[in-house]
């Protein structure tokens, strides 16, 4: 049990100071300073600073794709699949802003794959949540209408978070998708 207790500690410790100076800012020796145990003991739990975060949006990611399936039951397809897209894009953004900072992310070609690949983990865990589910995510192509708008809408999303100067940009960007291209990727996705 004293394990767990570190565990969470190192996690909690991490968390904040992520959210505050970002993930690249943040040195394992301040995690380890903030948790009041030695750096050493860090590495014990997790392989390294990468691997904490990666556990730290793997928590915040599942719970909140359990939200998000949980959430939209009465709306029609189209309404809940444009509302799902805009509420995994803002859990990205979230993500983003958060934890890891916008200037690590466009200066660290590192940080890019990294979310890359955790981009495609949230994919699988909001396919696999909603096949489990009745209703209209229970049809044939449920899954494959799914795929295409998380795949489609995290290419734009990325590229746009990549390329924009200031986070007002990135915000200013998400509304552009909202209003003038989701509408039509949801509409491409019913075709399927």
């Amino acid at each position: 049990m004293e394990a767990e207790k570190i565990k969470e500690s190192i996690k909690r410790a991490a968390q904040d100071l992520f959210r505050k100076f970002g993930y690249h800012k943040t040195s394992v020796n301040e995690i380890a300073k903030k948790a009041k145990i030695a750096k050493a003991t860090i590495y014990k739990y997790f392989d390294s600073k990468e691997a904490v975060l990666h556990v730290l949006l793997m928590d915040y990611i599942q719970t909140s794709v359990s939200e998000l399936v949980h959430s939209n039951s009465g709306e029609d397809e189209e309404a809940h699949l444009n509302s799902l897209i805009m509420k995994t894009c803002r859990l990205s953004y979230t993500v983003c802003n958060e934890f890891i900072g916008w200037d690590f992310i466009r200066e660290s070609t590192n940080s890019q794959e990294f979310l890359k690949n955790l981009s495609n983990e949230l994919e699988e865990l909001l396919v696999s949540a909603f096949s489990q589910l009745g209703g209209i995510r229970k049809q044939e192509n449920y899954q494959q209408r799914l795929r295409f708008l998380i795949k489609c809408s995290k290419s734009i999303v990325f590229s746009f978070a990549f390329t924009s100067v200031s986070d007002s940009d990135v915000r200013k960007n998400f509304v552009s998708f909202q209003k003038e291209i989701l509408p039509y990727l949801v509409k491409a996705a019913m075709t399927i």
